[in-house]
């Protein structure tokens, strides 16, 4: 059920360059119940009219709590890396269609691959698989060593590896290669990255493995209205980015 509240924020801190980890408290969190959505932020007020959509990375409904871990690299995105402890920021969500991971059979081997701001939501992915019984790869890319984060966090639920294109940091060159190089076999795999990425996975494993990809595409309103964010299924009809997915059947998307 989709809301809007103004939420606390608990902390935030820059934990890699221009990454930051916003925990926010508010009753929201109880609606929060799929891996893999994300939640629309307004960033601010005059000219930022848009607000931006951010993954949802840990959802803690003991507490209350919600992490999120976003890039500030746009004028909205700053101004939010700037608010403190104490302050509100109005949160509309959860928004999207997540990881459906009933469908994953319980003890089926998963690998997990996430590509730089595509890593948050494989946090609370992988928290929930593990949970369930399944055997878990993680492996998650970045550019280089600067960019690297949660890979400890990751540590207590799965296997990981890491790639770093510049090689800086774990494996050198990107996560295909490296599920290739150290021969990494599973039964699932579940991607959330830039396209390029996606596109790896869907070429490499599309006709012999089972798996979800979560896409990044630029929003407008984030529900469904405005018809910005369009992706392509393989009978050719066209979906909402932000309403049917952002996670898709990698059988039945074209990436």
């Amino acid at each position: 059920m989709r809301k809007q509240e103004e939420m606390l924020i608990i902390s935030q801190h820059e934990i890699a360059k221009g990454i930051f980890e916003l925990v926010l408290k508010g009753d929201l969190v109880s609606t929060m119940l799929q891996a893999g959505q994300f939640v629309n932020v307004k960033t601010g007020d005059g000219g930022l009219i848009l607000r931006r959509p951010i993954s949802i990375c840990n959802i803690n409904h003991e507490t209350s709590e919600l992490t999120l871990i976003y890039r500030a690299e746009g004028a909205g995105t700053k101004v939010l890396s700037e608010k403190k402890a104490g302050d509100f920021v109005d949160i509309l969500g959860p928004l999207g269609t997540g990881f459906d991971l009933d469908q994953v059979e319980v003890g089926a081997k998963v690998v997990l691959v996430g590509g730089g701001i595509g890593v948050p939501p494989m946090y609370e992915t992988v928290q929930r698989l593990s949970k369930r019984g399944n055997k878990v790869i993680a492996v998650l890319g970045f550019a280089s060593q600067e960019d690297v984060f949660y890979e400890e966090k990751f540590q207590e639920f799965a296997e990981v590896h890491v790639a770093t294109m510049d090689g800086s940091h774990g494996f050198k060159g990107h996560v295909v290669q490296l599920i290739q190089e150290k021969g990494i076999d599973f039964d699932w795999v579940l991607g959330c990255g830039p396209h390029v990425m996606l596109h790896a996975i869907a070429s490499e494993y599309g006709g012999s493995k089972k798996g979800f990809l979560s896409f990044e595409e630029r929003m407008a309103c984030g529900i469904g209205a405005c018809y910005a964010c369009i992706c392509e299924t393989k009978d050719g009809s066209r979906t909402r980015v932000c309403k049917e997915g952002p996670v898709y059947d990698m059988s039945e998307v074209k990436v």
